[in-house]
């Protein structure tokens, strides 16, 4: 038998008599034909049923609020509520939009949901499901929003979707958002360019350029016009894409069409062309941006000044920097960062130290990172006084407690080869729980192997695997250089075929390492073997390694092949040092033989 709804129950226990006596009701409801009476009882009536809700509203307000406290404040409710409220029925869609409202937390409303269906209730109607769905999706509760729609099977209004499609791409799902795409697309829709913008814009904060362009496509496809949003996030696609010149000539359309994108995207296009060096180029979109009224404002500047440092042109960004405040420019922190970083990459101490100084003055305290900055740069001119000094002021500060911090000053100790000093820290860190990554590892297995203590590296080495962090080529590449200057090729090789089996792609000096080693030891057979691959793979062999094969090669009488590496070294475009020429000529002079000299003749003639 059903279960009579709650309005009923409630108005039969408020109205007790009328059940003893329904002639009373059907005069109410049925009338002669029009007489006052009628009137006057229909008007009755609909006072009555006007009350009924206004009650109806008021429990559910009251009872709302009452489970919204039960469910806030008790972590097992669901095995007690029913028992609280024998009669009442929760599964009323309008006591769950009351819910809804009063009690403030979408997660917990989702759960209250989830435990109603578990009891079996009917399921909320859809205006019930539309609501709570929107609830989650204005949370930013991405993952949620997802289990409920697999859990409901539910189908959520256009709006509803769009502004799901926002949420994802928030959340860097930006795959899951071009499924809800196809939903709209399902149904003949178009999004907003609202929308569309910010899919492009979730796909490259996600570095899901290819997505970019996917969604570009769909977008031409629907007749969507792009705004000047969207061509700003184009070109930030291009760039990421390492594709600035394209980028370059997609702003230059646009402004030929009347639409001039925001400085983000000149910023972007700027940073670009620093990493690759067009600087005629970024002078030309300076004068564009005063020219469009898009004045370059700081952070042009930023781009442009950590582009000249970084590319090894420090003075330039120099020179930009002070002529910046001699305009009115305040620089900030993060550009006092950036040009102190380089000057210290310069070995310019003097002139960071002035720029720390007077970044303080200006207000702009150092952060974790300036410091690491300056210390890094004693660290790398020798003062390890003043480093230590610096990093003791950072540690008071509440900064020094870091693995970046750590890092730097045991880079610093390792380069001047105090690995003594350095390893200390190293353990201090273990007892500090601080963590050691994997450039801890790999720059005191490089102190160690500068100073020639292989067994500290390769305990070292052996170590960082056991914690289970994943090395890197720089893990491998200094054991297998010491190795081989040690005359252990064999062990420097098995570590070679470790780095394969992991997955790691050695560095091209690697090979030069073992071919060098080989060679040492008189095997240039293996030697050629390592060369052809480095060959094959289209790997280049730096120029000594060549000169070495070639001795070796010489000296056991191998001279044909000899020419052939001589061959093999003008092909990459070496010239013939005058060591390594007088000792071919002296060994074909000694050999005595025509063959030889007619070869190398012809190697000469043609490179």
């Amino acid at each position: 038998m059903a279960r009579a709804s709650y309005s009923i129950i409630a108005f039969l226990r408020q109205n007790p008599r009328n059940t003893q006596n329904p002639t009373q009701i059907r005069n109410l409801t049925v009338g002669s034909g029009g007489g006052d009476d009628d009137g006057e009882n229909l008007k009755q009536i609909q006072n009555q049923n006007q009350e009924q809700l206004h009650k109806k509203q008021e429990n559910f307000a009251e009872i709302a609020k009452q489970v919204s406290k039960i469910t806030r404040t008790r972590p097992r409710w669901e095995s007690t509520l029913l028992s609280e409220f024998p009669s009442f029925d929760f599964s009323d869609p309008g006591f769950f939009n009351e819910l809804l409202k009063q009690q403030g937390n979408v997660l917990l409303s989702l759960r209250f949901f989830l435990w109603l269906n578990s009891q079996g209730c009917v399921l909320l109607d859809s205006s019930s499901c539309n609501m709570l769905f929107d609830a989650l999706v204005e949370a930013k509760a991405y993952n949620p929003a997802m289990g409920f729609l697999k859990y409901t099977n539910f189908s959520p209004e256009t709006g509803s979707l769009e502004s799901y499609i926002r949420c994802l791409c928030e959340g860097g799902l930006v795959e899951e958002a071009g499924d809800v795409f196809d939903q709209l697309k399902g149904r003949g829709v178009c999004p907003s360019i609202a929308t569309w913008n910010s899919a492009l814009l979730g796909s490259i904060r996600a570095g899901r350029i290819d997505i970019v362009w996917k969604l570009y496509g769909e977008m031409m496809e629907c007749g969507v016009v792009a705004d000047v949003d969207t061509v700003g996030y184009l070109i930030h696609a291009t760039c990421e894409d390492n594709k600035v010149l394209k980028g370059y000539q997609l702003l230059r359309q646009v402004m030929e069409d009347g639409v001039v994108p925001g400085n983000a995207a000149f910023n972007k296009l700027i940073s670009g062309l620093c990493k690759q060096r067009c600087y005629s180029r970024i002078s030309g979109l300076l004068y564009t941006m005063i020219a469009k009224n898009r004045a370059p404002d700081i952070f042009t500047y930023q781009e442009i000044i950590h582009g000249l440092c970084k590319n090894r042109k420090q003075r330039e960004g120099f020179r930009i920097f002070n002529d910046l405040k001699d305009r009115g420019y305040a620089p900030d922190r993060v550009m006092y960062t950036t040009m102190i970083h380089g000057l210290c990459k310069k070995r310019l101490l003097a002139g960071a130290r002035k720029l720390w100084f007077e970044m303080i003055r200006k207000g702009f305290l150092p952060n974790e990172y300036t410091y690491n900055v300056l210390i890094h740069g004693f660290c790398q001119s020798g003062d390890l006084k003043k480093a230590q000094k610096l990093y003791t002021e950072m540690c008071d500060r509440g900064y020094g407690e870091t693995t970046v911090s750590y890092n730097t000053m045991i880079a610093g100790f390792c380069f001047h080869g105090r690995t003594t000093k350095a390893r200390k820290l190293f353990e201090e860190m273990s007892r500090k729980r601080i963590v050691r990554d994997v450039i801890t590892y790999n720059t005191l297995i490089q102190g160690f192997c500068k100073k020639g203590n292989i067994v500290e590296s390769t305990d070292l080495l052996e170590e960082l695997l056991a914690q289970g962090l994943q090395p890197s080529a720089s893990s491998y590449t200094p054991l297998i250089k010491s190795l081989c200057q040690k005359g252990n090729v064999q062990k420097a090789k098995e570590l070679w075929n470790d780095m394969q089996r992991r997955g790691l792609k050695p560095a091209v000096c690697t090979c030069d390492y073992i071919i060098t080693g080989l060679c040492k030891h008189g095997n240039a057979t293996e030697g050629m073997e390592w060369l052809a691959a480095m060959l094959k793979s289209d790997l280049r062999p730096r120029q000594d390694t060549l000169e070495r094969l070639i001795r070796c090669l010489s000296r056991s009488d191998r001279l044909d092949d000899a020419l052939l590496v001589l061959d093999s070294m003008f092909k990459i475009g070496y010239v013939l040092r005058k060591s390594i020429c007088h000792f071919l000529i002296s060994k074909l002079c000694k050999e005595n033989s025509h063959l030889f000299e007619t070869c190398l003749g012809e190697i000469m003639e043609n490179n």
